[in-house]
């Protein structure tokens, strides 16, 4: 039993570290169905954005963009999001460690009627690595990122990460 749980664990690493870019991690579980909107793009002052982090508080607590507002994943709820943002033209951007789970999310959003919606490219993790600031739950500059978990920490270069 236990070779057998180490040959299925060994797999699963090999097959979650065989992507070499972030390109073909995001093409392997994304459909392009939200486009993508770029770090760059978003940290441009002339980008008016409403932010939702689409992961789960635990991640967010540790750290998140600054004006984001914790959606969450599992306990996502649209009702709330309406009530909270009527508005359904203006620009969204979602994100989360990678730009995964922040896909699906994007996708609620859309079929909700929301139609000026966007998937940050790389997700949490981009934005840290290419020097953009992140903020604790005390609203404070954090050099701390969650990484979901072990596997998918390999994509974050900068920081320290937070399992």
């Amino acid at each position: 039993m236990k070779k057998s749980l180490y040959i299925i664990f060994a797999l699963i690493t090999l097959i979650g570290n065989a992507q070499n870019s972030l390109e073909d991690l995001l093409k392997k579980y994304n459909d392009n169905g939200v486009p993508y909107i770029t770090v760059e793009e978003l940290a441009s002052p002339k980008t008016q954005a409403i932010i939702f982090d689409t992961r789960e508080p635990k991640e967010f607590k540790v750290s998140h963009l600054e004006n984001a507002v914790c959606v969450g994943y599992d306990n996502f709820d649209i009702a709330k999001v309406e009530k909270l943002h009527p508005n359904k033209n203006k620009k969204i951007v979602v994100y989360c460690s990678l730009g995964i789970r922040s896909e699906t999310i994007g996708k609620k959003l859309m079929k909700a009627g929301y139609t000026n919606v966007y998937n940050l490219y790389g997700g949490i993790f981009e934005w840290k690595n290419k020097n953009f600031i992140v903020i604790d739950s005390e609203e404070k500059e954090t050099n701390k990122v969650h990484t979901y978990n072990r596997d998918w920490s390999k994509w974050l270069k900068k920081g320290e990460k937070v399992f």
